[in-house]
């Protein structure tokens, strides 16, 4: 299979167009909730203050995640809603957004570690981008996670 070309965008909220606003929750909505069947509050409040990362051909969103910038300057910065269109799976485009936005954060929050909440199937996943399990399996939202952090390629003199 041909890679997938892509562009991307990087955007707060404010900046998303209603359409591609609407592109995004309605991808979110239908793998997290309906295909997952896992009745959650997919709108939690937190994209507000989120840049919203796109993998795009042309207008077609490919898949999408949540950045969310560090609360202090030891904490770390973190990746979420990372989710790709079920019309475009099977073209390693999670890794590609994965090292997309890694590469955000790094560039963003060199001196901060990246944390997300991994679904604990997609253990093996996360750590072959360098993440690390830091808990214990636990149930959110009736799906088992885990937490990972990532520590950052320079660390702070």
């Amino acid at each position: 299979m041909a890679p997938t070309t892509y562009t991307t965008d990087l955007k707060g909220l404010d900046q998303l167009s209603a359409r591609e606003l609407y592109d995004l929750l309605k991808m979110r909505v239908d793998v997290f909730v309906v295909e997952q069947n896992c009745p959650y509050p997919e709108l939690d409040g937190k994209d507000v203050d989120a840049l919203h990362l796109r993998l795009l051909d042309g207008g077609e969103l490919l898949a999408s995640a949540r950045l969310l910038k560090p609360y202090s300057v030891q904490d770390p910065s973190k990746i979420g809603r990372v989710v790709v269109s079920p019309a475009h799976r099977g073209k390693r485009l999670g890794d590609a957004l994965m090292n997309e936005a890694i590469a955000a954060c790094a560039r963003l929050y060199p001196a901060n570690p990246i944390a997300l909440s991994a679904q604990a199937h997609l253990r093996g996943f996360y750590e072959s981008f360098g993440f690390i399990g830091t808990s214990q399996e636990y149930l959110e939202d009736g799906i088992p996670h885990i937490d990972m952090v990532r520590q950052p390629a320079t660390q702070p003199a």
